[in-house]
Formats: structure tokens, sequence, C-alpha cells
């Protein structure tokens, strides 16, 4: 009697530790490797060049901005933005900033990216995970780091950073969609 006592604690320890193992795995998929549980925001550490759908890029004239800024999101938020016209819960959009170079070339005066300036880092939340967080809200995290610091988050507070930029665009979630080919379709 007492074996079959022990167990059966024993088992309804297993099955709680999975349980509670299973909540914390669903938190984690929540934007992995990039939001942590407290709500930091990283950049990602894939190679996001390489395995995640380019958006599309800005050229910068002026302001703080001057430079290329090429955007990034993991492909299925393509395939979901396609099909509902919104960006799905997690989904991550990173803005690489760069400094630009130019020169003559044979199809005349061009400029191309040169070093890294930092990343944009932007993350869907449409649950209001993180209230009272000062990097989330209105829908999204915001993040900026500097070229040189990308564990660093230079971002202190969204509403004063990042918000009066993104206002123009609120209507389309307060993202520059119109630069992103990629979500319209097809190329071709």
């Amino acid at each position: 009697m007492r074996t079959a006592i022990v167990a059966a604690l024993g088992i309804l320890v297993l099955i709680a530790g999975a349980m509670l193992g299973i909540g914390n795995a669903t938190m984690n998929r929540f934007a992995p490797g990039i939001v942590s549980q407290n709500g930091a925001i990283s950049v990602p550490r894939t190679d996001y060049r390489k395995d995640w759908s380019f958006l599309g890029t800005y050229s910068a004239d002026g302001g703080e901005g001057i430079g290329f800024h090429s955007v990034y999101t993991q492909p299925e938020t393509v395939g979901y933005f396609r099909k509902n016209g919104s960006f799905p819960d997690g989904a991550v959009l990173v803005k690489e900033l760069f400094d630009t170079e130019g020169g003559d070339l044979t199809t005349g005066a061009v400029r191309w990216a040169s070093k890294p300036v930092g990343w944009f880092v932007m993350v869907k939340d449409t649950k209001g995970r993180f209230a009272g967080n000062p990097l989330w809200g209105d829908g999204w995290g915001w993040a900026y780091f500097k070229a040189g610091e990308p564990d660093i988050t230079a971002t202190k507070d969204y509403r004063a950073e990042c918000l009066a930029c993104h206002e123009p665009v609120r209507p389309t979630d307060l993202s520059y969609v119109q630069g992103y080919p990629s979500l319209k379709g097809k190329g071709r």
C-alpha cells in the first residue's frame, strides 16, 4: 500500500512538472530567443539575412536615420500578412541600419550599404503581455541597439524614443509597410 501511494505521488509530481514545463515552453514560444520572460528584447542571433524573409530597404536621406534601412522578418510572418493584412502575434521586424558609401559606376552615381550603424527590433504583441514595461505598448515591443552593442538595448521608453517616428503610419499598425514589397505578393 505504501509503495502504491509513493508511486502515485511520484506520478503526480511528474505530471505537474510536465505541465509546468509545457507552460514555460508556451511562454518561451513567444518570439523565442528574442523576448525574455520579463519582456527584454534582443537582436536575433539567427542569421536573419539568410533564414528570414527580406521585406524591403529604405534609403533615408535626412534627419538622424541617414543611410539604408533593410528590414527582415520570419518567413511565416510574410504568409500570414499576405493572407490577413496584419502582423501575427510574435512577428519580429528587424531593421538593420547601415551608413552608405558611393561612387560612379557604369550605371551612374550610386550608393551602397557600408558599415552597420545599429538595429531596430519590433515584436508584435497582440495580448499586452508586458504591461508597465516601457519597451512595450501600442501592440508592439520596441528596441534600438547600437552597432557594436547588439546585447544592450539603447531604448529606455518607446513612447519618448520610437512612437513619434511611427505615428504617421498608425493606420498600418505603426509599420511602414508601403516599403515592404514582399508583403504585397509574388514579384511577378
